[in-house]
């Protein structure tokens, strides 16, 4: 099967800036053929958006922040009113305050524990339910995990809970929109210097120890990442859902 998504619509969230996952994965769609659609969150991260949206050519941005329902609602009325069909959403959000990310876990505090739910989890079912009607022709959606749903990373705390939400979020959203052809997946890509990541203690820690103890003994590169997103997009995955795509040189399937 093709990688080829000419003719397909598009849409990134989660663009940060150009070491992002989310803007390996745009750059993948939209070196394949995608109209591509890149949505920032606030007026603070529009310019660098828009510079990075210019160096691909025709691709559009638009302003969401996938926390408040009425932008979500607005953001997709205009897709349909330019674009009319979509294809492809990539959802690469995550958020916890700061100070959840460090100490304990036990000292998670309940205001923490649900702005880390409601931008890392529900957004993904906010902008599905909003995507769903204009997937006409069914449709991929691609969201970002991490290996610390499952297992204990230290500092990780309040978004390993998130993440193992999410996972469970991706197999009943592909329960219900399997029968719109709509098929929903999530990468769970191996740690990377983005800037989120940047956030969590001991990154550099972490990405040593991945390196010495992966089977390909090294880190994932973030381009690897964004090709596994164009080939969740494609029709060369067509007959997967509900899943979690491991990209991570192995390391997860190792003891110790």
């Amino acid at each position: 099967m093709s990688l080829d998504l000419k003719g397909r619509v598009a849409v990134v969230f989660g663009v940060a800036n150009k070491r992002s996952i989310a803007w390996s994965i745009a750059q993948g769609l939209h070196a394949a053929g995608a109209k591509l659609v890149v949505t920032y969150q606030n007026e603070r991260l529009e310019q660098e958006a828009k510079d990075l949206i210019a160096s691909l050519p025709g691709a559009d941005g638009f302003m969401c922040d996938v926390s408040k329902d009425e932008e979500i609602e607005r953001l997709f009325a205009q897709l349909k009113e330019r674009y009319g069909k979509l294809h492809v959403l990539v959802h690469s959000v995550a958020y916890a305050p700061a100070e959840e990310l460090k100490g304990d876990f036990v000292n998670t505090t309940r205001e923490g524990f649900r702005i880390a739910h409601d931008v890392s989890v529900y957004s993904l079912i906010a902008v599905s339910r909003a995507a769903a009607p204009l997937m006409e022709d069914g449709g991929s959606v691609i969201t970002m995990t991490y290996y610390g749903a499952e297992k204990v990373v230290p500092h990780y705390n309040v978004m390993g809970v998130a993440k193992a939400a999410l996972e469970c979020t991706v197999r009943y959203l592909a329960q219900d929109l399997g029968k719109k052809k709509i098929r929903v997946n999530a990468i769970s890509a191996g740690p990377i210097k983005t800037l989120a990541a940047r956030g969590i203690s001991g990154l550099g820690d972490m990405m040593k120890s991945h390196a010495e103890r992966a089977p390909l003994q090294r880190n994932v590169e973030v381009s690897e990442v964004g090709s596994t997103g164009v080939f969740l997009a494609s029709d060369a995955s067509s007959g997967i859902t509900g899943e979690v795509i491991y990209v991570d040189c192995g390391y997860n399937i190792m003891g110790f």
